[in-house]
């Protein structure tokens, strides 16, 4: 059973980690708690020994793995709906997207902005076709430097609309973390979309995918805004 500071010091890995880009240490989290750093290791190695976190090789420090970050997750949703964070950027995006007549281009523009917004890969159904912006900044992250891993994310974008089309996700915020991924379970992504109603049809997806790393509160508020502002202006 997972304590209230165990839950507050995963949360804090998880954004200490989506910041730095690197292992996350004692010394740093018991500044943040101000407790001591012996405090923190025995707390950390507890919540290791769970599954929620682990230790790569190199470092001292730790990282989050998918069983955390998915818990991180489910907290964020069943705390209460999906925080509204960022609204001036989702009040922007509805500007840019209202001063065009044509749905397709209105779709682009909100994808678009995304991926301005969060740094990460942005994607869209519109139609049959599946409209990608921003790959370009998906490999830029160290977590893509090795060929392996590039090779993994491609084939998963290769196979990424007709699994859409076949799976058809029918929550209006969805979240696959890492391994949940049902292609490219090695690729160390996640993919955050949002279904939307549009003169397409009803099960229209706008969303980001990128490195498991990411600021999930944040991200997961500007995906499901921007769908639901499609929805209601489409």
């Amino acid at each position: 059973m997972m304590t209230e500071r165990q839950a507050k010091l995963l949360a804090a890995i998880i954004e200490q980690y989506a910041e730095l880009a690197a292992p996350v240490g004692s010394v740093l989290l018991a500044k943040l708690f101000g407790v001591s750093s012996a405090t923190i290791r025995s707390e950390m190695a507890k919540l290791e020994e769970m599954g929620y976190i682990t230790q790569p090789h190199t470092s001292a420090g730790r990282i989050p793995t998918d069983k955390g970050y998915r818990l991180y997750v489910n907290s964020i949703v069943e705390g209460s709906e999906v925080p509204m964070y960022e609204d001036r950027h989702t009040k922007a995006i509805e500007s840019r997207v209202e001063g065009h007549e044509r749905t397709d281009h209105a779709i682009r523009t909100a994808v678009d902005s995304l991926v301005e917004l969060t740094h990460n890969l942005g994607l869209a159904t519109i139609g049959d076709q599946l409209y990608l912006s921003g790959i370009g900044n998906l490999f830029a992250q160290p977590e893509f430097h090795d060929g392996e891993h590039v090779r993994d994310v491609a084939r998963l974008l290769d196979n990424l609309e007709p699994w859409l089309r076949e799976a058809a996700p029918n929550e209006t915020l969805n979240v696959f973390i890492g391994s949940e991924n049902p292609i490219g379970r090695d690729s160390g992504v996640s993919l955050i979309i949002s279904r939307f109603r549009s003169p397409y049809s009803d099960h229209s997806y706008i969303g980001v995918l990128g490195p498991t790393r990411q600021s999930y509160a944040r991200v997961m508020s500007l995906v499901s805004q921007t769908g639901k502002m499609l929805e209601r202006i489409l």
